[in-house]
């Protein structure tokens, strides 16, 4: 049944004076804006959705995919991928030349490994790609109302939804495409918006409908409606619409304030009708994501270009093998009767060794294919996997909240976790949990609030702990945010003389106020000298807003419906301090107030005119009338603004108010300046005429104009007070931004909201503190410039940015910190060709950066920017469908797992619940991956040289016949059994420190970022180890076995033998190798490595006793050759001990004498040093930090530095004074 409109005596659109009332003159529908030309072809019939069906329409479904592949795309995509890497491309090829006569094996050999591989890796792509589409479905089959006709609407999944159909959107819901408003439970045709997934902005946005459409507000009364809407293509502008309305042979005109765009939702609203003009992938958020891009990290490319290295050798040695056959066959061939010389094939013909050389050329490339392993792929893949689950069952990144864990939706970038130099970061829901606590002000010049902010609070442990010296020093920078959660009075912390801090918290608080002063509590206000200034402060705090209240039936109180949090924490802050905002109607707004008075009195204030706030204004007003008559205009705003609009009479309280706003900004509050002034009745109706004036024009001045008149009456205010609020982040996020700066990672932070609120943030994690420097950039007014505004914008931009880096180049203080701000329209001209560089270099130098007011396209180009332009490894995280084009540009993309959609997570590489969860998915995991990928691709590559070398010096040893030493089975099981699972538990068990030490020396994370255990050095001294252990083995075995007798009975020792025995000592040197490299056992590594080797026997004595059909050369080989002859055991000992001395002397003298930072702490911890050593403890932990100027431990440095120079002077003054009054 459809319900009627919901009749509200209040009309909302009233509120607002500037973008979003409808001017009462009525639009010239006969001269709409022509919309003709490229980019504005959009025809969309509504209520007639089977048209755009047909051509020449043919507009796409509501369908939306974030995925990789689709059923056609999946095997050619998919195999294209896995022929991206080298090393497969070159066992494809060998596959190929294994079905020639020419191939050493058999073609079975070479296609199954090869099949296996990538299908065990396709396997693993559509699974995690299946994942990405069960995750696109759940928002596909969402449901909302559409019209079916007959006055009737029904429900449809969101992916059956069509251009030009009719829905009915309810409160609290998603819009499911972009639509155009039609009309709305208020009977003028508004709505509230939320839009944080599109532009990250909690306050909400007033949206409007035509009038002309206001009549449609039932269900049969869109029976006959039809009408034609022409608009712009599909666009990825989120701020822009351009498009006009045909309706009723007139034609109207449309702007963004009548467009709802895909994945904002319906607030404060109980429904909606609107009109589908974009759908699918032409929605405008759509149009901001990019396709699903395929990541590769930098050691899976960088161990392409050793897949290159090592094929060069295989060519070089092939090459080698091919001439010196051919050699052998026109010189040895002829005197080798037993090979009938006479009686041959190209293959080998003396008359024709050039021929025997090209042939055996392809040989060669396929028997030394043991250089390029192609269990290596198989291996890392297998270990990524196993690795990601560990990631995604770590009980430390579990949310209790949400019930959300860690996930890693794709295992191909854990290593890259360990290597990221930048994070680039959305603000709201991913920093802050957008709630703001009251926490201080003042009023009339006095100060008021006794509790303490989480700096001050930090700051002044660390200062107490300093001065006594006590001996939980070495756990202060961990332990600032301790106790802060726990039910205590209050408790007052001294640092030194003079200086104290007292901390509230009460066991019941109260969301939005933290605020903690007796002589303002329960009433006690009255009794205060100032009495009449504190009532002005709180009529101010109560009346001047555009929030709604809601009557809570739970608690009998109101809630507030705000546009920004700040508002909804000072009506709270009013509420309880007896001032309580209890009713809005048209035309006024309605005070309980509980102590002006001997009872509580409810008093109204007429809201003459409201002057909202904006970025440009900083500031808000209301016009009221109280009950008595008298007229006043209520300001509040940014205090610098304020401040100097002042009367001579009004600036009573400007010098201690003005010091207690410092204050307050030192210890990272956010404040607003509160102001008054009393106006006459004739300079009121003077000036409303002017306001009415500039509020019913139409054409591009209105605002102008609006702002000029606003400007007038706020002139000559009265200073009240200030106050200052406490923005509440994300549960640990400034722990984490502390621990990530330390680790020496650098944070951008990307923001669609204005300036004023992102700057606030930065101050609030600690990424911006008190005495850094800002370089705010922005654009010029595009106003005062003639016809060439582009350019003279772009060489504006130009000289401030050279300007800036002048600046930081020349700065002298050690100290000094700069951080760069700069607003979404600077960032269009920033990102040109011209100027990117010199931006880039400009951030980089600085210790924060901040785009504020930047579009989703912004977003993903900045971080392509970054990625580019620095070389480095950039990870970006955010939290909504507006974050999804940076997060899929990024090197990673981790998604938050928040309330607010699922886009950014169905886009990213990892999701976590919360940002706080980063430290440790970087710290640790990251860390952790990074070593484990890095050592096991080193080993793996010793091992197969090891083996592969000694084929080939066998060859040579055999005069270049492409004979192989050892048996075909002994080079099956080398890479897939014997030496496979030692390797995989290194990267997957392996930990050069536990989990809490890499919390504790977040500097161990820079090994990563300096790729100190894959640069080339390490890769080429671990391939010369291969080299030296190949030769060793070789020729020790050829030494020891040639011409002597092996067997008891004084046989001397066959090819069987010497393959076996070469192939035995193979096994033990690796497996005590990578037992020497490994830092971290349990019961499992040493199952696999000493398993692995137990295992050689155990199949030799099974392979040995097999048919001798089967086994051949190799029967009862261990039984009756080997296992009797001491010649074989010696052998594997004495070879296993010449191929590892030398590396465990290495590493002996580099852990002596060039120790590298987790050697040192692995003594540490290993001697208990940490316990019995707190100094060296301290000492070691106190280096395990990056030199950083943001993050919250260097914010309390620049605190107590602070706090210091203070004491330091305040120390000299008592002294000179005590100096002068001594007697002389």
């Amino acid at each position: 049944m459809a319900r009627g409109r919901i009749r509200e005596n209040l009309r909302w659109s009233k509120l607002y004076s500037f973008s979003c009332v409808r001017p009462s003159v009525q639009l010239d529908s006969g001269n709409p804006p022509s919309l003709q030309g490229p980019g504005y072809s959009r025809v969309v019939h509504c209520n007639q959705p089977r048209i755009h069906r047909k051509k020449p329409f043919r507009y796409p479904t509501n369908y939306i995919s974030t995925t990789k592949y689709n059923i056609i795309t999946f095997l050619p995509k998919a195999i294209f991928e896995q022929f991206r890497r080298v090393a497969n491309l070159y066992f494809l090829l060998a596959a190929a030349l294994s079905l020639t006569p020419v191939a050493p094996f058999s073609a079975i050999s070479m296609i199954a490994p090869l099949s296996f591989v990538v299908g065990l890796s396709m396997v693993k792509e559509a699974l995690e790609d299946w994942r990405r589409f069960i995750q696109d479905m759940k928002v596909n089959l969402r449901k909302v109302s559409v019209y079916k006709g007959g006055g009737k609407f029904d429900y449809k999944h969101w992916q059956n939804i069509r251009v030009g159909d009719i829905v009915k959107v309810e409160k609290d819901r998603f819009f499911p495409a972009d639509l155009l408003l039609l009309s709305s439970s208020y009977e003028d045709g508004i709505c509230y918006v939320e839009t944080m997934n599109l532009d990250g902005e909690t306050n909400l946005k007033v949206k409007r409908s035509l009038q002309v459409t206001l009549s449609l507000d039932d269900d049969e009364t869109f029976k006959d409606f039809t009408g034609t809407i022409r608009c712009e293509d599909p666009n990825p502008n989120l701020y822009t619409f351009v498009g006009n309305f045909e309706y009723g042979n007139q034609v109207y005109s449309l702007d963004p304030t009548q467009i709802l765009l895909r994945d904002s939702k319906l607030r404060n609203t109980a429904y909606i009708y609107g009109v589908v003009i974009f759908t699918g992938h032409d929605n405008k958020v759509m149009q901001n994501a990019t396709h699903s891009p395929s990541k590769r990290s930098r050691i899976e490319k960088k161990m392409d270009r050793i897949i290159y290295v090592l094929f060069s050798l295989l060519l070089v040695i092939s090459l080698i093998s091919s001439i010196g056959f051919a050699v052998m066959t026109k010189l040895g061939m002829p005197k080798w009767w037993y090979l009938q010389p006479n009686n041959t094939t190209n293959l080998y013909d003396p008359s024709k060794p050039a021929t025997a050389g090209i042939f055996h050329l392809i040989t060669a490339l396929i028997l030394y294919g043991y250089l390029i392993p192609i269990s290596l792929y198989v291996s890392i893949e297998l270990v990524k996997v196993l690795q990601a689950m560990f990631i995604n069952q770590d009980i430390q990144m579990f949310d209790e909240e949400s019930g959300n864990t860690a996930q890693a939706r794709t295992s191909n970038l854990n290593e890259e976790l360990g290597q990221v130099d930048t994070i680039l970061s959305d603000k709201t829901g991913t920093l802050t949990c957008n709630q703001m606590d009251f926490l201080k002000c003042s009023i009339g010049g006095v100060p008021y609030g006794v509790g303490s902010s989480e700096v001050e609070i930090a700051a002044a442990k660390k200062m107490a702990s300093e001065a006594s010296n006590a001996p939980e020093q070495q756990n202060i920078n961990q332990d600032l945010w301790e106790d802060q959660g726990n039910d205590f009075g209050s408790s007052e912390i001294q640092p030194d003389n003079g200086i104290s801090l007292k901390m509230w918290n009460k066991k019941s608080r109260i969301k939005g106020f933290n605020f903690e002063d007796d002589r303002l509590m329960n009433g006690n206000w009255t009794g205060e000298p100032n009495r009449d200034t504190i009532v002005l402060f709180f009529r101010i705090l109560a009346v001047c807003h555009t929030a709604i209240p809601e009557l809570n039936e739970e608690t009998g109180g109101f809630n507030y419906e705000a546009e920004s949090p700040d508002e909804g924490s000072f009506l709270v802050a009013a509420r309880e301090l007896g001032f309580e905002f209890c009713k809005r109607t048209q035309s006024s707004v309605f005070i309980r107030e509980k102590y002006t008075s001997e009872c509580p009195t409810e008093r109204e204030f007429k809201i003459l005119n409201l002057l909202e706030f904006n970025s440009k204004r900083k500031r808000m007003s209301v016009v009221v009338q109280d009950e008595s008559g008298q007229i006043n205009l209520f300001c509040k705003g940014a205090d610098s603004l304020i401040l100097e609009r002042l009367s001579k009479d009004g600036r009573l309280y400007e010098n201690d108010t003005l010091k207690h706003l410092n204050e307050y900004g030192e210890v990272g509050l956010r404040t607003l300046a509160l102001a008054y002034k009393t106006i006459g009745i004739s300079e009121y109706t003077s000036w409303n005429d002017e306001f009415i004036k500039a509020k019913t024009t139409v054409g591009p001045d209105r605002e102008t104009l609006l702002e000029e008149v606003a400007d007038m009456i706020e002139r000559d205010l009265i200073l009240v007070g200030a106050t200052a609020v406490e923005d509440k982040l994300q549960k640990g996020v400034p722990q984490c931004i502390d621990k990530l700066a330390q680790a020496g990672l650098k944070i951008w932070v990307l923001t669609g909201d204005k300036m004023e609120t992102a700057i606030n943030i930065g101050f609030a994690c600690s990424l911006l503190r008190q005495g850094m420097k800002q370089i705010c950039i922005s654009t010029m007014d595009t106003n005062l410039i003639g016809k060439d505004a582009k350019m003279a914008i772009t060489e504006n931009m130009l000289m401030q940015i050279t300007n800036a880096s002048l600046l930081v180049n020349l700065e002298k203080d050690p100290h000094a910190a700069f951080a760069l701000i700069i607003d979404g329209k600077a960032l269009t001209y920033a990102l040109e060709d011209g100027i990117k560089k010199k931006f880039l270099d400009l951030a980089v130098e600085c210790s924060s950066v901040i785009c504020c007011r930047v579009s989703p396209k912004q977003k993903a180009l900045v971080t392509r920017l970054v990625k580019e332009g620095t070389g480095k490894t950039t990870l970006a995280i955010g939290d909504g469908a507006n974050d999804v084009g940076m997060i899929q540009e990024a090197d990673i993309g981790v998604g938050i797992s928040g309330v607010e959609g699922m886009q950014a997570v169905m886009a990213s590489d990892f999701s976590i619940a919360q940002f706080r969860f980063l430290e440790r998915l970087l710290v640790v995991h990251g860390h952790w991956c990074y070593k484990r990928i890095a050592q096991m691709i080193c080993y793996f590559f010793y091992k197969n040289i090891v083996f592969g070398l000694t084929i080939l010096y066998f060859e040579a040893f055999t005069g270049f016949s492409g004979q192989s030493v050892y048996d075909d089975w002994y080079m099956l099981l080398f890479n897939v059994i014997l030496t496979s699972l030692p390797v995989i538990s290194l990267g997957v068990f392996e930990q050069d420190v536990s989990s809490e030490v890499c919390l504790q020396f977040p500097a161990l994370y820079q090994q990563g970022p300096k790729n100190l255990f894959f640069d080339w050095y390490r890769i080429f001294c671990w391939m010369g180890n291969g080299l030296y252990s190949s030769l060793a083995i070789f020729f020790l075995t050829i030494i020891v076995l040639d011409d002597q007798a092996f067997r008891a009975g004084g046989q001397t020792a066959d090819m069987a033998v010497v393959g076996t025995t070469m192939f035995t000592s193979i096994i033990w040197a690796v497996n005590i190798q990578i037992a020497l490299t490994m830092s971290h056992f349990t019961w499992i590594q040493h199952l696999f490595v000493w398993g692995s080797i137990a295992t050689w026997y155990i199949f030799l004595l099974g392979y040995g006793l097999s048919s001798p059909l089967f086994s051949q050369d190799e029967y009862c080989i261990l039984m009756e050759a080997l296992a009797p002859a001491p010649m074989y055991w010696i052998i594997s000992l004495l070879i296993a001990a010449a191929c590892n001395i030398p590396y465990l002397a290495h590493i002996s003298y580099q852990r002596t004498f060039h120790p590298m930072d987790h050697q040192v702490i692995q003594e540490i911890k290993y001697y208990r040093k940490d316990v019995e050593d707190q100094s060296m403890w301290n000492r070691e932990r106190s280096k395990a930090r990056q030199e950083t100027k943001i993050g919250f431990t260097a914010r309390v440095d620049a605190t107590i530095r602070q706090l210091k120079g203070k004491l330091q002077k305040k120390m000299s003054n008592i002294t000179v004074q005590t100096a002068h009054n001594m007697p002389t």
